[in-house]
């Protein structure tokens, strides 16, 4: 009898391991959609929805300034949204390998104060944990002109 429990249990404790790698592994499969979200969120100047795509420790970096946490990354894109308006952002490429992506988008916006438009080239490098970004990190061309407009 105390074999067969231990058979069952067995069982019951292999289907279990192999739910949570086949989880595990799905999440690697949204990278793409999970950074559509991102982007989105951008170009809405949605700050709340941005920062539920971090976890609760996430980091954003630009040049020149870090926020880290929820908390602050949504604050950091309210603060955004007070300057600027109409973004807008074409993706050229995403590159994924295993729990990170690099994408190079073109991001376009709009001063709100002078209504002056800006454009950026921008390679952004992003890791990924736990089906969440853990780190997001900007490298801004704003001199060289893109073939994007």
């Amino acid at each position: 009898m105390t074999f067969q429990w231990l058979g069952i249990t067995f069982i019951i404790l292999s289907f279990w391991v192999n739910m949570n790698v086949s989880t595990q592994s799905s999440m690697k499969l949204d990278i793409p959609t999970i950074i559509q979200q991102a982007k989105d969120a951008w170009v809405n100047l949605d700050g709340n929805t941005l920062a539920k795509l971090f976890t609760p420790d996430g980091e954003l970096i630009v040049p020149g300034h870090r926020w880290q946490g929820q908390a602050e990354i949504s604050e950091a894109v309210s603060s955004i949204a007070q300057q600027s308006k109409d973004i807008k952002i074409d993706i050229a490429r995403i590159i994924i390998s295993g729990e990170q992506a690099v994408i190079e988008w073109h991001y376009q916006e709009t001063e709100k104060t002078t209504n002056h438009r800006k454009t950026t080239d921008d390679a952004i490098v992003v890791d990924f944990r736990d089906g969440q970004i853990s780190r997001w990190r900007e490298y801004f061309d704003t001199e060289t002109p893109s073939s994007i407009q």
